[in-house]
């Protein structure tokens, strides 16, 4: 009986909303209430469960989707699971923006710039080998399982979907203050790897398959190295242009709301004039919240700085939760299950060649970069990439995503809705793999580094110090320095002769020395900032 009142109150609701009900609203109404009841749920759910050492807010905020989109299914006879289908649109446009700029905004630069070759050779190389092994993979073994009905543009783009992976689960384990270098690698890869995964997926859709042959691959590669520089380039600019408005007009003289609104507004203009111009709104977004946090956080009052602060990680905070719970809710959408004309033996082999395809496209990369970057870099330079730390940061990307979902969507739906059956098992299959990946990865990722990595005080790591008193630190740069430091042909040559030294030995040490003598005489006198010492 009450099952049966329940299902009558939610359909009578529905109905009333359709039909512009009390205050005229719309069936939109009962998705937002829906939405942001769960979301309360999710946050005290996840509040309780903080300590547990195996379920963490994702993976509650996934199961809490599941349950509820089950509950609305059972009410509704599955009449309104249309209410819970995954848009991509709202997840690229409204949602994902404040979590990628948070991550600019928050991310230590330090690290982050320190290990900038790696993380880039692991976020960028490494997509592109993860995409190949996929793609080829998907190719060879999908026709074998009696599935192989897609396009050579399909492929491709199969492998940028399953690429793109999601570091939230291993960064809420991974202590920041013991493990500096792996935190700032498995973060600054994570970003990097959604951004280069969206761009080349972008790529990839611009092909023409009668033109795959011959100049295809340096066509994806020209199109991808075009819009990632653009792409930095755009939200480096506004980035720098909001700190100038800032320091040059200060709005904190008359109002700090004025102030974080600013910041806020510019940012996601960032995002969305990327998005007009065909970039990548992500790599935009991120480089501008870098840059807002190296200069234009300084512009603003004591208040404004600590409330932007808090509003970018509340959003972010929201957001994160919000997808999980999104991913969730759409797997119980049954129009998708429907469309697809798979059988159970078929959709198991291709969810179990993807997961293979994950394992072997992550490890392909994982290990031989972090090898190679440990040889590049001398004792000196930097702590080595030990093999614990590799398995940590070939696990912690083992997780897929809304990223990858939303890109599914994009291309094998329209609006969200497909009746083509090949397509929809395509769907359903990446709603698997991405279920699979963080409940049951999930799950093993905080015993794993506890097993891995186990608890231990901070040590100074070598090749960190970037106090006044490090000797290496002592030496000129010629280009800095003062007339009177300049005078004489012989103090410039062994300057000029130190310097390069100094670059072969330690090169990223040198590289950022160079850079902030440069940003305090030059970039901060413009667009603000505090002098490094």
């Amino acid at each position: 009986m009450a099952a049966t009142a329940a299902a009558a109150w939610w359909e009578a609701m529905v109905a009333a909303t359709a039909v512009g009900g009390t205050g005229g609203s719309s069936p939109t109404v009962v998705s937002i209430c829906v939405f942001t009841a769960v979301l309360c749920l999710c946050l005290v759910a996840g509040h309780l469960l903080e300590e547990n050492k195996w379920v963490n807010e994702s993976i509650t905020a996934l199961i809490i989707g599941c349950l509820i989109g089950a509950i609305i299914s059972l009410l509704t006879k599955g009449k309104q699971s249309h209410i819970m289908r995954f848009d991509e649109q709202l997840f690229f446009i409204y949602v994902l923006p404040p979590i990628i700029f948070n991550a600019g905004f928050q991310v230590k630069k330090k690290q982050f710039f320190h290990n900038f070759m790696t993380i880039m050779s692991f976020g960028v190389f490494g997509v592109f080998i993860s995409v190949a092994i996929v793609s080829a993979g998907c190719y060879w073994l999908f026709p074998k399982v009696g599935f192989g009905k897609l396009n050579a543009v399909d492929y491709l783009a199969l492998g940028a979907i399953f690429s793109s992976t999601d570091t939230v689960c291993t960064l809420q384990v991974i202590n920041q203050d013991e493990t500096p270098r792996l935190y700032s690698l498995v973060f600054g890869e994570g970003v990097v790897n959604d951004a280069t995964a969206v761009v080349l997926f972008n790529a990839i859709k611009n092909l023409n398959i009668s033109q795959l042959k011959g100049g295809a691959v340096l066509k994806v590669i020209s199109d991808f190295l075009y819009l990632f520089a653009t792409s930095t380039i755009l939200g480096i600019s506004i980035g720098l242009s909001t700190a100038y408005v800032l320091k040059a007009l200060y709005l904190g003289r008359h109002s700090t709301d004025r102030e974080v609104a600013l910041m806020a507004l510019m940012a996601y203009l960032s995002y969305m004039l990327a998005e007009l111009l065909e970039l990548s709104g992500i790599l935009t977004v991120f480089f501008c919240g870098i840059v807002m946090s190296h200069y234009a956080w300084h512009n603003v009052t004591a208040s404004s700085r600590i409330t932007t602060k808090h509003i970018f990680a509340t959003l972010s905070f929201i957001a994160e939760t919000f997808i999980f719970l999104y991913v969730g809710m759409d797997a119980l959408d049954i129009d998708k299950w429907k469309t697809s004309k798979a059988s159970f033996k078929t959709s198991i082999s291709l969810f179990g060649i993807i997961i293979l395809l994950v394992l072997l496209g992550r490890a392909a990369f994982v290990f031989p970069i972090s090898i190679l970057s440990n040889n590049m870099s001398g004792s000196s330079e930097r702590t080595p990439i030990t093999f614990k730390h590799q398995v940590v940061i070939w696990w912690a990307g083992l997780m897929r995503g809304a990223v990858s979902i939303a890109l599914a969507y994009n291309q094998f739906t329209f609006s969200g809705v497909t009746s083509d059956p090949v397509h929809a098992t395509i769907i359903t299959s990446t709603i698997i793999v991405v279920f699979f990946t963080t409940l049951v990865f999930g799950f093993l990722t905080r015993p794993l580094i506890s097993a891995m990595l186990p608890h231990h005080s901070r040590a100074p790591s070598r090749g960190h110090s970037t106090g006044s008193n490090s000797p290496k630190d002592d030496f000129t740069l010629p280009f800095f320095s003062t007339d009177e430091e300049a005078s004489g042909s012989g103090i410039v040559l062994e300057q000029a002769k130190r310097s390069i030294s100094m670059l072969l030995e330690r090169p990223v040490h040198t590289v950022h020395i160079y850079w902030r003598k440069f940003d305090d005489r030059f970039m901060r006198p413009i667009f603000g900032g505090p002098q490094s010492h």
